[in-house]
């Protein structure tokens, strides 16, 4: 197995973790980088179509808003996340592509009264509603097999309507560990969000450190 940490590692935007295991390449989170740039994430070690899943914790942008760059890379694989989770994209990524798109248009008009360079939109909506047809919705709580030797249930942590922690049980070449991934969690006796959901056990904790 192999683990990469793409973003979020040294500040609180850009999250991405990139798995190798059972043959299979998984990014868990692919967000976008918000406010000033300190550290630059690191180059995902693979083209976009050759991962084949991405596991979301929820649907902030940090955390998803790259998600229709990936796919305009070539990205074809499912998006794995909680329903509520797959909902809300469907307004935030639409709402971020048209943003993308706003400023090139107001970028564009202005390179063209002063001879500039053209400016290209980060992703389209095209592309952003393309993302969107890759989502595979799922209940918290429910333990499933991504493909043999990858288990996955998510964990409600009280951060978002539809935010997770993400439960991976991994076997591979005979040896199985769990690892949690604890994305954002909320805080406590919160209106209309429940509280954290912790996990029971794990053998590697990936964890945010606001309220982790």
């Amino acid at each position: 197995m192999k683990m990469i940490f793409i973003g979020a590692t040294h500040e609180v935007t850009g999250s991405c973790t990139y798995l190798e295991v059972c043959g299979k390449r998984i990014l868990v989170d692919f967000g976008m980088e918000q406010g000033r740039d300190t550290y630059e994430n690191v180059k995902i070690p693979c083209a976009p179509g050759e991962i084949d899943y991405v596991l979301l914790t929820h649907a902030h942008i940090d955390h998803s808003g790259l998600l229709p760059l990936l796919y305009a890379g070539g990205f074809s694989g499912e998006i794995h996340a909680t329903a509520a989770t797959t909902s809300l994209c469907e307004i935030m990524l639409r709402d971020s592509a048209h943003i993308q798109e706003f400023e090139a248009e107001w970028r564009n008009r202005k390179a063209m009264r002063k001879g500039g360079e053209p400016y290209v939109p980060l992703y389209t909506m095209k592309e952003a509603l393309g993302a969107l047809e890759l989502f595979v919705p799922h209940p918290y709580d429910e333990k499933f097999t991504l493909v043999p030797g990858i288990e996955v249930r998510f964990l409600d942590a009280g951060h978002l309507l539809g935010s997770s922690s993400i439960e991976l049980w991994l076997t591979e070449n005979g040896v199985s560990k769990k690892i949690v991934f604890s994305g954002d969690i909320g805080n406590l006796n919160q209106p209309l969000i429940r509280d954290p959901q912790p996990p029971k056990d794990a053998d590697y904790v990936v964890m945010e450190s606001t309220y982790g």
